[in-house]
Order: C-alpha cells, then structure tokens, then sequence
C-alpha cells in the first residue's frame, strides 16, 4: 500500500470562487492515484487538501483569499448558543414536525461553501497515466538495489502476494512498505525516524489523559440519564451535552424519524451501491439551488469525479476505528428519503469534512451547521476505540471572507500556521488577521518548518514502473532536468512525505 502522486506544478492567476476575483487565486496541486491514510493526514497538517483525486494547497502569500486549514478540539467542544438552537429546531421538527426561523446569529445554513480550490477542480482533466504504470505492485529487494538506491516494481501473482508482503516486512530497512506492516528501525546516523510521530512531553501526554478521562465521565453520566428509573432531565444546574440533543430519546409519536447511516465510498459496498443514484440527484439538487450550477456540473459522472472518487486506500486496524479508516459518505435518512449527505475522511487523528450536501427543502433545519454538530459527535465517538483520533477538521478558515468565518466559532479550535506548520489557538490569531490577510501565526521567529526537506537525493520516485531514489533516477533521465520541479514538490509535502510517497516521472 504506497501512495503515487503525480505533481502538476503551481497556477496562478484564476478566479477566486470566495472574493470572486477574476485573476487572484494562487495554488500548487498534483493527482494522487494512491493515498495511504498516514500520508494524507501529514498532507493536511501541511495544508494541503483534496478534491476527488485532485490535491491542493494555496500559495497564502500570493492568493487573494488565504486558506488556513482549521481544527477542532472535538473532546473539548461545548456547542454554543446558537447550535443548541439549531439542535432544538431538529428536535422539535423530529418530535412534531414543527420548524421555525431562527436569528440571524446563527451560522449560514450552507455551511460548507465549496472548499474546491475556487470550484477550479471541474476544469482539471487527470493525467492520461495509463493504469498499468501505476498499478500497486509488489516491491522486490537485491543488495545491489539497496546500495544503488533503487528498488524495481515487479507484477506478481495473487496467490503469492501474502509470501511477498512478508518478505518487504523483513525487509524493514526501506521505507516504501504497508503502513500495517509496521515502522521501520532508525538507522544509524541517519536521524529519527520519519514514519513515527515526534516525541511528546510528558505534561501533553497527562493533559490529553485528563481530556479522555473528562470526557468518558460526561458520556457515562449522559448515558446513566437514560436509565431505567432515573430522571431523564439533567440537574437544573447542569448544562446538556453535545451527545445530550444529538441522541435524545424521541417519544412514540414522534412525526419523523432521522437516521444517520455510515457508507463507505466504495461501488462494491452493497449500501452505497443502492443509494448512489437518490444520493446523486440530491447532489444535483443542491448544486443548481444553492451554487448555481448548470445540469453538466453537477450530473453523475461530475459527482463521481468529485465526491465518489478518493484516492484514499481503506485501512482496517485493529487499534483503529470498527469503520476502518477511508472515505465515507455519512447519509441523512428522514422518513426513509436522503436529505443530506455529509463527505469525510476518517483518518489516523481527525475526521476530515470534505463536503456537505442537502436537500434545498429543507433549508430551515439549518443542515449545514447541525451535520457539523454531528460529525463533531462522531468524533468523540470514535476517539473511545482510536485514541489518537481527537479533532474535527473543517478544511479552511478564510477571514477574508465573511461567509467563511462561521468555522471559527466552533471552539475551541487552531490555526495552522502556513511557515511552520504548527497549530495556533484561534483566539491568539485573531488579531492578526485583522490587519493583515496573510500572517505568519508562530510568534516565534526562531521556529522553523521541522519537516522541510533537507536531502533531495531521498525523495522517491517512480519512473517507468521502477521506484528510485532522486540521486539515481536523475543520472538516468534523459532531457532536460527537472529538478526545480522535485525540489518544489519536495518542498510542499514535507520531507517525511517525499520519503514514502512515489512522485510519478513519466
């Protein structure tokens, strides 16, 4: 299971879909035929993000309208205000099929804008990469190879594919193996080891423990209201939880029924199979009524491409989430009829929004802010089994754009900041933001960003169906050097990455 990239360089110069600026937007990208789930969350954390197949991170110094990526501490969530009214409208709807308009402090109903780099991914066509070139491979290892930097991609039969995997396990000195297979041992002289995440202290480590504990307390004392013989009603003096008005016991004569169902993306899973074509018409729905699409941008074959199309690899660990790790659509049934359809990215730490999409009729339910609400629940709710797994990712905080600035009330929650790449409070970016769009949030000027590259020779790449070291594969390029490319790819994915990733060099 290795993930190969194709990188397709920087753009410049095209319309912004948040400012609607003709020429202000910025971004580098690359096609990801193959993602492990490990690469892509260290992508995110360098701000990156995907569209379908299509990756991307804004160049923040230069775009109009800088994208932070943003995160929330799920485990310490406490819906505001205006979500407990939100959930309240839901609750009421559910129970007597009632809606009302709520003020105006709520956050927008379409809560998830297109995150699309600009909605520019439709012009995107992927690379004509016949799949045979990219295929995943079983790796075979010699000395010689070893020594040269090089390891060649050889096809081999299914039924030897176990044997094989064994083999590239023993061979633990490479780093372009399964991520079940483990990590690889540092080697002497050569630094820590890239696979493994950095050394935490010991004051984080009690901290996060003292969360998990809080947390679990809340669930239970949630879960003992519900009991038989006790008082459903909290303490007058005890504010309800999240978990406390998502999973609310409905009466009998309740006028809905909402279920929320957890599909893999996948066309062999017999449930999204099923539902593919109402969840595609949903899909349509919204786009025409809410971003004013044509029927071409949002038929079948745009909604594939875009929301079905992940090139995410599916992981089932045994010290990871029952659902495994991957893409999956989180469907909202009503009375046996989508209504809304949430996209995320289970990954090693954080569910990832992707997208949110609803039905137009049911716009005064506030979908947008109430299936956040729900994927932040989700979260906690996967926590219990993968502990690492602790924040909500909700793709970019814009301040420059108002209609964008509704993610930053989900607290608490960081910045990351785009020099660094560490995570910043909120709060303490705030200020800056305010006088200038683009900010360097680190305050810190001796920080550096501790995952750039520092040997190009290192980075992996694949060239006609052999993976390579940099140093070896340049010797036997033909034509003109493209070096400056590698280097500025390297440099956007970090040095862990361009360690396992195979970068595609036709």
């Amino acid at each position: 299971m290795t993930s190969i990239v194709d990188y397709a360089g920087t753009r410049e110069g095209y319309r912004c879909g948040y400012c609607a600026s003709a020429q202000g937007k910025a971004s580098s990208g690359m096609w990801a035929h193959s993602l492990t789930i490990q690469d892509y969350q260290d992508l995110i954390d360098r701000g990156w993000r995907r569209s379908g197949k299509y990756v991307y991170k804004p160049i923040m110094s230069r775009t109009c309208c800088p994208q932070y990526t943003i995160r929330c501490q799920a485990l310490l969530f406490q819906p505001s205000k205006s979500h407990k009214k939100v959930l309240k409208k839901m609750l009421k709807f559910l129970t007597k099929g009632e809606t009302s308009i709520i003020d105006s402090e709520v956050e927008p109903m379409d809560s998830h804008t297109k995150d699309t780099d600009g909605c520019s991914f439709f012009s995107k066509d992927e690379p004509g990469t016949s799949q045979s070139e990219l295929q995943l491979l079983t790796i075979h290892h010699t000395e010689e190879e070893r020594e040269e930097g090089e390891v060649t991609v050889q096809k081999v039969d299914s039924r030897s594919t176990e044997l094989c995997n064994r083999e590239t396990v023993a061979n633990s000195t490479d780093l372009l193996k399964s991520p079940k297979a483990g990590h690889t041992a540092p080697r002497p002289g050569k630094g820590p080891d890239l696979n493994k995440p950095l050394c935490r202290k010991a004051k984080e480590i009690r901290k996060e423990h003292k969360l998990q504990r809080k947390l679990k307390n809340s669930m239970l004392q949630s879960e003992a209201q519900f009991l038989p013989g006790q008082n459903s009603k909290p303490k007058a003096n005890q504010s309800k939880s999240l978990e406390d008005f998502i999973f609310a016991t409905l009466p009998p004569e309740a006028k809905h029924q909402l279920e929320v169902r957890l599909v893999p993306v996948s066309f062999e899973d017999p449930q999204f199979k099923s539902s593919f074509t109402q969840s595609a018409s949903l899909f349509a729905k919204y786009q025409m009524a809410i971003h004013k699409d044509s029927p071409f941008e949002c038929d079948e074959h745009q909604f594939t491409r875009f929301l079905c199309d992940s090139p995410l690899e599916a992981e089932d660990l045994s010290s990871g989430p029952d659902c495994g790790y991957g893409s999956f659509h989180q469907q909202y049934w009503l009375d046996g009829k989508i209504i809304a359809v949430g996209v995320i990215d289970i990954l090693p730490k954080c569910v990832s929004s992707v997208y949110l999409y609803y039905d137009p009729d049911y716009s005064s339910l506030s979908l947008g802010v109430y299936s956040a609400l729900r994927e932040i629940a989700f979260t906690r709710k996967l926590h219990e089994k993968a502990p690492d797994l602790s924040y909500y990712y909700m793709g970019f905080y814009i301040h420059s754009c108002p209609k964008m600035r509704y993610k930053g009330h989900y607290r608490p929650s960081d910045l990351l900041c785009p020099e660094t790449y560490m995570w910043v409070p909120i709060e303490q970016c705030l200020p800056s933001l305010e006088n200038s769009k683009y900010c360097r949030f680190n305050q810190d000027l001796k920080a550096v960003d501790e995952g750039s590259v520092n040997d190009l020779d290192r980075v992996w790449i694949l060239h006609k169906r052999t993976a390579m070291r940099y140093n070896v594969y340049k010797k036997r390029r033909k034509g003109p050097s493209d070096e400056e490319s590698v280097r500025q790819y390297a440099t956007l994915v970090g040095q862990a990455c361009s360690e396992r990733m195979l970068l595609f060099r036709s």
